[in-house]
């Protein structure tokens, strides 16, 4: 089993902590290690390192080298540039195929929070040995503790083995408040938690029966990747195979678990202080009158009166000032500004 850490996204919901050049798998965020140090290391302590992949965009290669210096160069695989989940992983697959290897992969993000790492590899442990067994894709699914909408769902059927496996029947895509509280009352459903454990083989399969032009230009390269990669349609995994392959299992797991995809995701993490505040960065913070508000900054000295439930994040880069409500439009809100930025 090989762990294969995808470390290429842009994470824009953290804005403006998090932007392009500095996304945030590269910031420190739950603890003083990055997420990136957090996760390769939560496996290297399990697993053997020569079985721990990172997989970034070129972009970043110096980044990760610098947060992970015990990372080989053989295993850091490059992306010519970023085009989702679906091409990372295809070129992934080819990577080992190529080198007659199919032993099983665990694709993961790089950005994901456990505080119970035994229990995952556990788990990861039976995942293997079922995707070893067949043609199948396994999942890792999160028993969910709310309505979240900011987190995919699986809605699974009947118990197809005795270490648990469930035959997934359908993923469902970041649903509504109203169709995300029904969800969580079904016991067959789960969080999507973003980790598949597959062989290179098996990719393969469901890419050349689903995506056959995406995974004909990467194995027909002939040295023309820089070229090829750019043509590559910028598509999830989700969206590319999970919604479409006929043969997916999911293994239910109860530990803690957390995609810190947005700001929020920091209170189920750190511990707030007497006025339900988190307040972080490099500054002073004076928050008066203020409660269950997130405050980053990396002024100096920064003072915040009389507001509730705010985020508050100024850097270098850039000030926000939302509504923990409004949370979920940032990413858009953010696009809006850089078009405005561009003049279109």
């Amino acid at each position: 089993m090989k762990i294969v850490i995808l470390a290429g996204g842009s994470g824009t919901r953290f804005w403006p902590r998090s932007v392009k050049t500095r996304p945030k798998q590269f910031l420190s965020l739950t603890s003083h290690e990055t997420m990136l140090q957090q996760t390769y290391r939560r496996y290297t302590r399990w697993l053997p390192e020569a079985e721990v992949y990172v997989v970034t965009a070129r972009e970043y290669k110096t980044l990760v080298e610098a947060q992970l210096p015990e990372l080989s160069g053989d295993r850091l695989l490059l992306e010519p540039e970023q085009r989702d989940t679906g091409p990372c992983i295809a070129l992934t697959a080819q990577h080992f195929l190529s080198r007659d290897d199919d032993e099983v992969l665990v694709t993961m993000p790089s950005d994901h929070f456990t505080d119970e790492p035994e229990e995952l590899v556990r788990a990861l442990r039976i995942a293997a040995k079922a995707a070893e067994r067949k043609t199948a894709i396994v999942t890792l699914g999160v028993v969910p503790t709310r309505p979240e909408t900011g987190y995919g769902y699986i809605r699974t059927t009947e118990i197809v083995s005795e270490d648990g496996l469930l035959e997934a029947s359908k993923f469902i895509e970041k649903p509504s408040l109203e169709v995300a509280e029904k969800l969580i009352r079904d016991s067959g459903v789960f969080w999507n938690s973003g980790i598949f454990v597959w062989k290179p083989s098996t990719i393969a399969h469901y890419m050349r029966m689903h995506q056959p032009f995406l995974w004909n230009m990467l194995t027909d390269r002939d040295g023309k990747a820089e070229t090829t990669y750019s043509m590559l349609p910028k598509i999830s995994i989700d969206y590319a195979i999970l919604e479409k392959a006929d043969s997916i299992l999911t293994i239910p797991v109860k530990f803690k678990w957390d995609d810190v995809g947005i700001w929020t995701s920091l209170e189920r993490i750190q511990q707030a202080n007497e006025e339900g505040n988190i307040l972080n960065g490099l500054g002073h913070v004076h928050a008066e009158s203020t409660r269950n508000s997130i405050i980053y900054t990396d002024h100096p000295r920064t003072m915040v009166i009389g507001v509730n439930d705010l985020i508050i994040v100024s850097t270098e880069d850039g000030l926000l000032v939302c509504h923990k409500s409004e949370e979920q439009r940032i990413k858009s809100a953010l696009q809006a500004l850089e078009r405005q930025e561009g003049g279109t």
